[in-house]
């Protein structure tokens, strides 16, 4: 006898479906049985479609599976993924119908590992952070023309070959010191962080130049770890850190007392273009000549003013000479003139007042009479008996006393 399953097995196969029919069936099936899945594997065979989506396989040593991500998911991924690259996907299982293919739709994408590795990223900032290595009050500012410049990075990192070049095109005048050591791998953190201590001890340049280009978070792992922050910190040479690409961020750029975005923009501000340094100078004697030139000028019109105040004093001697001349003539002119006229004039005063002096009616035999006051006595009523008096004659004069009087 048949089972139940047997038969409705039975009847679907007496069903003919069409291929398209086959394969949406397929689909939703597979898009209710699954939901989002995280698949890992290395990526392979990827193509960058016109459209902008990316079509690509995942792999591991036993199987594959296609993908495809479309652009409006992929323009968020912010790396940009080569093959060969250990990845880590989240996607929802579907059936390409129109070929029949299990393929993944993949949303997002990110190395494998990345997580892991983030939050460790995230726990040593922290923990840093905490103890002050990143404040800003312990960074210190590069010098601004450096005769020597270091250079701590990898003998074969493009890194090196960007710096020498910014280098020697901006600042010829600098002396470039190259400080060779691993920048990736096993153990390459601790040989970084030797290196700088090597640095910071030979103290033979102005500035530290750390670097290295772009990568992966595994990649720049070393530039990540402890020691090569603590390095950085202890270095008793400014140390500027230039690792990546613009958006990279690493512990030790934290750390840095500069932080560049990239290794030439790092060789960039370790040392200013040759040109500007020439300029500013340019600018700088120009400033000067003109300072100068206003400083002689204006003491030249002091000069100027302080001889003309030494002899300001002779005008007024000029002006005092001049009225002295003119007074002399003046007086020539009143001797010429006016002195025989009031000498007429004062002969004829003197006659009138001799005229009217008593002394000349006294020499007549006239006496002049005055009281103890030394007032004329002119009226007999004003005296009394005993009353003395002072007779002046025309020669001399002698004191009397009244007996008595009459009118």
């Amino acid at each position: 006898m048949e089972s139940g399953s047997d038969r409705g097995n039975l009847d679907s196969a007496r069903v003919c479906l069409s291929v398209s029919q086959l394969n949406r069936a397929v689909a939703r099936s597979l898009e209710r049985s699954f939901g989002p899945v995280r698949v890992r594997g290395e990526l392979a065979s990827l193509t960058r479609a016109a459209s902008g989506h990316w079509y690509f396989t995942l792999k591991d040593s036993s199987a594959q599976v296609r993908c495809v991500m479309f652009r409006s998911r992929n323009m968020l991924v912010d790396f940009d993924p080569r093959e060969g690259d250990d990845l880590e996907v989240v996607a929802g299982v579907g059936l390409y119908e129109a070929r029949g293919e299990f393929q993944l739709g993949v949303e997002s994408m990110r190395r494998a590992g990345q997580g892991q590795l983030f939050e460790q990223f995230l726990r040593l900032k922290q923990k840093l952070a905490a103890e002050g290595l990143f404040d800003e009050a312990v960074k210190r500012r590069p010098p601004r023309v450096p005769a020597r410049v270091g250079i701590v990075t990898s003998l074969q990192a493009a890194a090196l070959h960007d710096i020498v070049t910014t280098l020697r095109r901006r600042a010829p005048y600098a002396s470039l010191i190259v400080y060779p050591v691993p920048v990736q791998g096993q153990g390459a953190g601790a040989r970084i962080a030797r290196m700088l201590s090597t640095v910071s001890a030979r103290s033979e340049v102005d500035v530290v130049i750390l670097a290295r280009g772009g990568g992966s978070i595994e990649d720049l792992w070393a530039f990540n770890e402890e020691v090569v922050a603590r390095a950085v910190r202890a270095c008793a040479i400014p140390v500027i850190v230039g690792v990546g690409h613009e958006s990279d961020f690493t512990i030790a750029d934290f750390a840095a007392d500069v932080r560049a975005p990239t290794p030439t923009a790092a060789a960039e501000l370790a040392a200013p273009d040759r040109q500007v340094l020439l300029q500013a100078v340019g600018h700088g004697w120009e400033r000067a000549r003109q300072l100068t030139g206003a400083r002689m000028r204006a003491r030249a019109q002091r000069l100027d003013y302080a001889v003309r105040t030494l002899s300001a004093p002779r005008a007024p001697l000029r002006g005092l000479q001049a009225r002295l001349t003119g007074l002399r003539a003046r007086l020539t002119v009143v001797r010429a003139a006016l002195l025989p006229t009031r000498a007429v004039r004062l002969a004829a005063a003197a006659r009138a007042l001799q005229a009217l002096d008593p002394r000349q009616v006294v020499g007549r035999g006239y006496a002049l009479v005055r009281n103890e006051l030394g007032q004329l006595v002119t009226d007999a009523l004003q005296l009394q008996p005993g009353d003395p008096l002072e007779v002046e004659l025309a020669h001399g004069a002698a004191r009397v006393r009244v007996e008595s009087t009459r009118r």
